[in-house]
């Protein structure tokens, strides 16, 4: 559980920044801007899981104990992840991703064709009635 949603917070990052790169940002614009703008979702993700964890962390009466560990660590886990997540992907993404010059207008342009194609009617079969 832990995995996939600190996972799914890194690719909401990256997905994110990498539709504002076609846009015409650059790498560094377009990865401080989808950090900022998707943080609310992660904090508000992250904190809705961690206070449906509390009462596991500190669960009481038999079989507690074994309860209690579960607890913490996706407590911890996904307080320390996110943490991670927030600091890390950026600063991955900046230094990893591919440069590309896409001005605004030729991102309008890639936009049009790749509409254009998936609209296209493709070939009509007709069948013979003499056959």
């Amino acid at each position: 559980m832990l995995v996939g949603l600190i996972t799914k917070n890194g690719i909401l990052i990256v997905e994110f920044a990498n539709q504002l790169r076609l846009t015409g940002l650059d790498r560094r614009e377009a990865v401080l801007e989808a950090a900022t703008l998707r943080l609310r979702p992660i904090l508000m993700t992250t904190l809705a899981t961690i206070l449906g964890a509390i009462p596991l962390a500190l669960a009481v009466g038999a079989g507690a104990e074994s309860r209690q560990q579960i607890g913490w660590v996706i407590v911890g886990g996904l307080l320390l992840g996110t943490l991670l997540t927030l600091s890390v992907v950026p600063v991955a993404y900046t230094l990893l991703a591919r440069k590309i010059h896409h001005s605004a207008e030729k991102a309008a342009a890639l936009a049009e064709q790749t509409e254009a194609v998936a609209h296209e009617p493709g070939p009509v079969l007709t069948t013979n009635a003499a056959n």
